[in-house]
């Protein structure tokens, strides 16, 4: 069970959020659940705070959060991933 949450709050430019999240979908998802663990949640709105991205993950302490970050910056599938969620046209 975590006992810590980190919450990132990520702003995209306007009308990205849909390539984004396909992106993330098809390929990205998988790879952060292969090292992160417990994904808590997943959200956009199309109310009030609009073109934002927020997702939740839950570590078991401080440490688990920095090895399990580690880890994912650490593998090869996710660094050739990033550049389809920075790439301007995406939106971040």
């Amino acid at each position: 069970m975590a006992m810590f949450y980190e919450i990132r709050t990520y702003r995209l430019k306007n009308g990205a959020i849909p390539a984004y999240l396909k992106v993330v979908e098809e390929e990205g998802i998988a790879i952060q659940k292969k090292h992160l663990g417990e994904l808590v949640g997943y959200f956009f709105s199309e109310i009030g705070p609009i073109n934002e991205i927020v997702h939740i993950w839950g570590f078991t302490s401080l440490d688990d959060r920095e090895a399990r970050r580690g880890r994912l910056m650490a593998d090869p599938d996710w660094q050739a991933f990033l550049p389809k969620i920075l790439r301007p046209d995406r939106g971040r």
